[in-house]
């Protein structure tokens, strides 16, 4: 990986919040930014002290009071030197605070100025209080998702808070900056965990427009409905993902299960096979343990592999190899994603 890391030289302030804006900072420090977090006094005292040590990592903790005026002062005093400012409050909070856009882009005109909150600055439910699965399920995103019961599965916090939201919030802001760099105009973005929820289901409305969606849960290509794209229980109650769409993988994947002479390649998307076809994988795949079946398809195409724990991740050989987990201060650690090559 290279040293140099793209935002070094670039000055980040985030004025506290929960997941999303510390999720935005870390990437952005990540990057090579210099990100300063502000929090009330008292709320970084020592290690542990914060419950989100790891989205906080290699940023600068300032301790101030944001109803202070005087600490405001200096707060805007410091704008003048900041290229990207994000904040994750109610619409109007900033405004009261004094630290709203319309003061902070008098400090700095060029400033890019983040807002990060579930349902954006605007709208009949702007005012209103959520979190994670609320923005998910209203924005269309949830309800696919579900369980064998057919009830709706919350995918953690990780659709919302830091998929449709830290990184649209990123996306923005890098945006937001080159334009700044290139005419000194600054921004304000409007970044709502509902709207970064409903971009990410451009996929699921094609698929809708081009009646490959029947609108029920767990009977699609890529919601759990296709045998061949789910998830199988094995016998020491782990779990092994397939993936098998195309069908030169979907055959090496019967060939791998020993099925030949049981399902017949050919008949992989006709879907009166399926219930037979998903019988078969769960039978199959229920008589040999995780670890049998990884070695079962270590090398293959077949496009199935097993469900790793968050406990295992330092161990897995492709984490491993990749560094895609590290440890510090006997934390794991996500590594810094995207990687630089040159």
């Amino acid at each position: 990986m290279s040293n140099s890391r793209p935002l070094k030289g670039i000055n980040v302030l985030t004025l506290g919040g929960i997941g999303p804006v510390p999720f935005a900072g870390m990437v952005l420090a990540d990057l090579g930014a210099t990100v300063t977090r502000v929090e009330r006094p008292g709320a970084g005292a020592g290690p542990g002290s914060v419950p989100h040590d790891v989205l906080f990592r290699d940023q600068i903790l300032w301790e101030r009071n944001l109803k202070d005026p005087a600490h405001v002062s200096e707060i805007l005093d410091r704008l003048p030197s900041t290229h990207i400012l994000l904040e994750g409050f109610r619409p109007g909070v900033a405004e009261r605070l004094g630290l709203g856009p319309e003061e902070a882009m008098r400090a700095n005109p060029a400033l890019v100025y983040g807002r990060m909150t579930g349902w954006g600055q605007s709208g009949p439910l702007a005012q209103r209080a959520g979190h994670d699965i609320n923005y998910v399920a209203i924005s269309g995103a949830l309800e696919p998702i579900a369980g064998a019961d057919g009830t709706p599965v919350p995918p953690m916090n990780l659709l919302g808070d830091f998929g449709g939201g830290s990184m649209y919030l990123i996306a923005g802001a890098l945006a937001a900056l080159i334009r700044a760099n290139l005419t000194g105009q600054g921004s304000v973005i409007d970044a709502a965990i509902v709207d970064g929820c409903a971009s990410m289901t451009a996929m699921l409305h094609s698929l809708r427009a081009a009646g490959q969606w029947s609108g029920g849960r767990a009977g699609n290509l890529l919601d759990g409905g296709a045998p061949f794209y789910s998830v199988y229980r094995t016998a020491d109650d782990r779990y092994m993902t397939v993936g098998a769409i195309e069908p030169q993988f979907y055959a090496e994947l019967v060939e791998k299960l020993g099925l030949e002479g049981e399902l017949d390649p050919a008949k992989q998307y006709d879907e009166s096979t399926w219930p037979a076809m998903r019988e078969a994988f769960a039978r199959t795949f229920a008589a040999k343990t995780q670890r049998e079946w990884t070695q079962v398809f270590e090398g293959s195409d077949a496009c199935a592999f097993e469900v790793v724990a968050p406990d295992e991740v330092l161990s897995h050989p492709h984490l491993a190899a990749r560094q895609s987990y590290v440890e510090r201060d006997g934390v794991t650690h996500p590594s810094p994603a995207p990687r630089f090559l040159a």
